[in-house]
């Protein structure tokens, strides 16, 4: 597949069969490493309920993981600019793996502060694990960027589906210990993960950088592209709502008298719906534009707000949950493409290092207030709280649609 030696900084000749393993096996390790994230959702706010001082705090562990991509978006984007993806992608499924070992000792030793550790180091991993989809976008000629990516989003099913399986079937494997068994399984699902990347082809010869390209002048005058700074805001807005309803819904649940088991398969359906539709979201772009399809998305994000505050019933908390992750999938893929269009190769180690900083950011604003806003105002209120943030990003989407169309 044209492309590849640039993601993999190969230097044999490129030949498609070689692109298309190395495409294939890209895919299968997003999938399999990929499938820590629906455990961590259930983790955090299980065992964050389990070990927290105070209610309040039980989001905690979830608000650190998110808090985590923050820190971490940057250096790893960096490091992969200079050293590759396939290097990149290997040093987060060993800080996963480290993570998921502290979750382990913390809930045998039920220490709060360890389970946030592990969770943060989770965290940082899932944050380098999003590079994928820029890969994605990398590998392929110009007008299939929008397919690419979403067609490597599709690779999340598997995650969705595997990830509350082996939690389920992991969490009282070292009973009486709760939990501790499925923070093992991330263990080992890191190190599955990393048998696909070792047999990617070619050698892993470090790019050159362009300073000029990637210093914090240069950065700044990129930013202030209407084309990028939507871009980043849509992505910003669609993964920070995503966070605000999922992350505390597993702990409202359990609130309103559905098992753990209930919770876990509405966080399943959620997590299929965030990356089923990733098979036809790129062919959508291709035909509407990324901006109609980013408007969708804010749409669905709004509907979701609207399901969740209407009742409390399995219905409702399906129903929304599945919203929600549609709306996710075509804000954010939509965005992804907008950002992807809109950056030269130069650019983009560190502007797209600084674009997940700033979804991480977003998405750890909102973890840390899903946590107050559920526990003190209750869940109608938190529900709600999406309509004014999607209404603001979708005002600011048209006006710069507006500006762009002026400008032509």
């Amino acid at each position: 597949m044209p492309g590849m030696d640039e993601i993999m900084n190969v230097r044999a000749p490129k030949t498609p069969p070689v692109g298309a393993l190395n495409f294939a096996l890209l895919l299968g390790a997003n999938a399999i490493l990929g499938s820590a994230m629906p455990m961590m959702i259930i983790l955090g706010a299980l065992a964050g309920l389990l070990l927290a001082p105070t209610p309040a705090l039980a989001t905690l562990p979830a608000s650190v993981s998110t808090l985590a991509g923050l820190v971490a978006a940057a250096p790893f984007s960096l490091f992969m600019g200079r050293y590759g993806r396939r290097a990149g992608f290997m040093v987060g499924a060993v800080v996963a793996g480290l993570g998921a070992a502290a979750g382990v000792v913390g809930v045998m030793q039920s220490s709060f502060v360890l389970l946030l550790l592990g969770h943060f180091a989770i965290g940082a991993a899932l944050a380098c694990f999003q590079f994928f989809r820029f890969a994605a976008a990398e590998v392929v000629p110009e007008r299939w960027k929008p397919v690419a990516i979403s067609l490597m989003l599709t690779s999340g099913l598997l995650a969705a589906f595997a990830g509350p399986e082996v939690f389920a079937r992991t969490k009282d494997l070292l009973a009486p210990i709760p939990f501790a068994g499925a923070y093992g399984a991330i263990i080992l699902l890191n190190v599955i993960g990393v048998i696909p990347l070792l047999f990617l082809r070619g050698s892993q010869a470090p790019q050159r950088q362009d300073a000029a390209a990637t210093s914090p002048v240069r950065v700044a005058q990129v930013l202030r592209r209407p084309a990028v700074a939507v871009a980043i805001a849509a992505a910003a807005v669609s993964q920070g709502v995503m966070v605000l309803l999922m992350v505390p819904t597993p702990i409202a649940m359990v609130g309103c008298g559905f098992g753990e088991a209930t919770a876990g398969d509405v966080v399943r359906w959620h997590v299929v719906a965030m990356f089923a539709p990733s098979f036809f979201t790129g062919f959508l772009i291709k035909r509407f534009g990324a901006t109609r399809i980013v408007m969708t998305g804010l749409a669905l994000l709004g509907g979701s707000g609207v399901i969740a505050a209407s009742g409390v019933t399995l219905p409702h908390f399906y129903g929304a949950l599945i919203v929600l992750g549609l709306g996710w999938n075509f804000g954010f893929v939509g965005a992804t493409s907008l950002l992807a269009d809109a950056l030269a190769p130069q650019e983009r180690p560190s502007v797209q290092g600084l674009n997940d900083t700033v979804i991480a950011l977003c998405a750890s604003l909102c973890a840390f207030a899903s946590g107050a806003l559920v526990n003190g105002a209750g869940w109608t209120v938190l529900a709600l709280m999406a309509l004014p943030i999607v209404g603001g990003m979708a005002i600011a989407l048209l006006w710069a649609a507006r500006q762009r169309q002026a400008v032509v």
